[in-house]
């Protein structure tokens, strides 16, 4: 066993090396603080390990994403988004029999109880589709109380797969009601992603045919955003499950965490910045503000805080992203800046020194927007796809012998004790 020493106050303190799979080293200092009398300072938790996951691999230097010990990219080039669900949620790549029933059953989950449709009449129409799906993913553990025993595994799987079969389901409706068309059911005949297109696009007075190319773009997004290991919002699953509450309420959180503009909400914000531009003949004027360390402005799209190589899911994003244009003859000023946006970082020295390529989020925020969803709707898609690894997160923690509730520590700076004093001598 290899040991760390820390040396303070004229005392040694010995330390635990861990080593994982992959990835640095880690001290285990969860004696540290009856050892020492001090804790550890860490603000935001960037260099500190919350938990230990066989789920997701990041190697933000190499640009490396693994699900499983899996590459991304062979992922999206052989797989499709319900095999990574399997693969997320059992660890292991499912058999032919294994993924047709895993198919079958998130299929025949996919329909909600009809009460929730006047769940969504409470909320305005311009209310925005998160602020919904906060409210209505948290809502289920009302109408599915027979799933909630997280101490029994077979109700924690079927509430895992109810959450992954119905996201789309209330995503769909959430879009719809903001657009004061009627919901659509799901259709068992369909695949994950058609049948998520065909809620949210159909309208019940003529038919609607998905297109292939969509529908696999539309897998294939589903399928990069499907876990990014201890991220904000995947911590904050991990943290509300920690006091054994309800998955359903543990998703909801996430998905409230994952609204913040600095997490979820970034390929909305790069859409809003590409209408901000405007036309090729601006962009050298952002270019030049982007370079300048005394302007705020900031090229949203563009490089990532755990990756300082090429975003991996970027590569494969790109060549879906000139798919669905072609096949949508898609033309306009934004996606021509959008083009001429990427081809600047692509080439411009100050991009490549920086390492500031165009991110998933770039390529995902012109896709949706190609397929036309309103942006409002990106950051709902993300979550959609996030839960399959919210949910495989949540159940390794549960599962886990040695977990805890979580219980941060902190530096406390605020004022000494002090005495009381009555209002009339203030």
């Amino acid at each position: 066993m290899t040991k760390a020493k820390l040396s303070y106050g004229g005392k040694d303190y010995d330390l635990e090396v861990m080593e994982g799979t992959l990835g640095p080293k880690v001290l285990d200092v969860r004696k540290f603080y009856t050892d020492t009398n001090m804790f550890t300072f860490d603000p935001g938790y960037t260099s500190t390990a919350s938990c230990e996951s066989k789920i997701t691999f990041i190697d933000g230097e190499k640009g490396i994403l693994l699900y499983r010990g899996y590459p991304i990219e062979q992922l999206a080039e052989k797989s499709d988004f319900m095999e990574v669900c399997y693969l997320l949620m059992f660890g292991e790549l499912p058999t032919r029999e294994e993924k047709d029933q895993f198919v079958h059953d998130i299929t025949y989950h996919t329909m909600v109880h009809e009460q929730i449709t006047f769940f969504f009449r409470g909320f305005r129409r311009d209310a925005h589709p998160m602020a919904i799906m906060v409210g209505v993913v948290g809502a289920l553990a009302a109408f599915y109380r027979d799933s909630a025993d997280i101490t029994d595994p077979h109700q924690r799987k079927i509430a895992s797969y109810r959450l992954v079969a119905k996201m789309p389901t209330l995503a769909a409706m959430a879009h719809k009601y903001s657009t004061g068309q009627p919901f659509i059911y799901p259709r068992n005949d369909l695949s994950y992603a058609a049948n998520f297109l065909h809620m949210t696009f159909s309208v019940p007075c003529e038919d609607y045919v998905v297109s292939p190319t969509l529908e696999k773009a539309m897998d294939l997004i589903f399928m990069l955003h499907a876990d990014h290991e201890q991220n904000a919002s995947t911590s904050t699953v991990r943290l509300a499950g920690s006091s054994l509450a309800n998955p359903f309420a543990c998703i909801a959180a996430g998905i409230a965490c994952l609204w913040g503009p600095a997490h979820g909400g970034a390929n909305e914000a790069c859409l809003r910045m590409l209408g901000e531009i405007g036309t090729k003949k601006r962009i050298p004027e952002f270019i030049a503000r982007a370079k300048d360390a005394n302007d705020p402005f900031r090229l949203m799209g563009f490089g990532h805080r755990v990756y300082k190589n090429f975003d991996p899911r970027a590569k494969v994003m790109s060549k879906a992203a000139r798919e669905v244009l072609d096949e949508l003859g898609v033309d306009g000023h934004l996606f021509e800046v959008a083009r001429e946006l990427e081809r600047i970082a692509l080439e411009d020295d100050y991009f490549i020194e920086k390492k500031l390529y165009p991110n998933v989020d770039f390529y995902s925020g012109i896709i949706l927007k190609a397929m036309g969803f309103p942006t409002e709707m990106f950051t709902v898609l993300f979550a959609l796809a996030r839960t399959v690894g919210w949910i495989s997160q949540w159940g390794e923690m549960i599962a886990d012998p040695v977990k805890k509730i979580g219980r941060p520590r902190q530096l406390y700076t605020g004022p000494g004790m002090r005495d009381y004093v009555s209002i009339d001598k203030r």
